[in-house]
């Protein structure tokens, strides 16, 4: 099995409402529309969100993964989307964690981890097997930072005007 795995997280601090910082990471719109690297997100009459990710990584060149994502969790405290159950080689999972510190300052603590499974290296990519799983991981884990700074900095600037 070819398995590559990467991952973010971080504590953000959100000068804005806990009800209006909640809203805004229950809006799958908002990380279609703010995050680079997302190239669509949709949810279908089952309330499964379908989100298309491209990537670019050394040695392997662009890559274009597909993630099926249900609601596992949407609470005032928390909103957690996991993979739908069937699924067998992409894996999304986000969290946001919500906090108020004090009026109008909110703490969030947001984390997304990404799976890729394969029976061999070829049918994730023609060079994924000479790159190797952990450069691949490594160099995916970097991606995922780089665009949720990104995002977590577009959030800032809309959540904080």
């Amino acid at each position: 099995m070819f398995t590559i795995k990467a991952g973010y997280s971080d504590q953000i601090e959100f000068k804005s409402s806990a009800e209006k910082v909640r809203e805004f990471f229950r809006d799958k719109k908002n990380f279609a529309d703010l995050m680079p690297g997302v190239a669509s997100i949709y949810e279908d009459a089952k309330g499964i969100a379908h989100w298309k990710i491209d990537a670019d990584l050394p040695v392997v060149g662009t890559m274009s993964q597909k993630f099926a994502v249900e609601l596992a969790e949407n609470s005032d405290e928390r909103v957690e989307w996991f993979p739908i159950a069937v699924e067998t080689q992409n894996f999304l999972r986000y969290s946001a964690d919500f906090l108020e510190k004090a009026k109008n300052v909110t703490i969030v603590h947001f984390s997304q981890m990404v799976e890729l499974r394969r029976k061999s290296a070829r049918e994730l990519h023609m060079l994924a097997g000479i790159a190797g799983e952990s450069v691949i991981s490594s160099e995916m884990s970097k991606k995922i930072t780089e665009m949720i700074k990104v995002f977590i900095q577009r959030a800032k600037e809309r959540l904080e005007k």
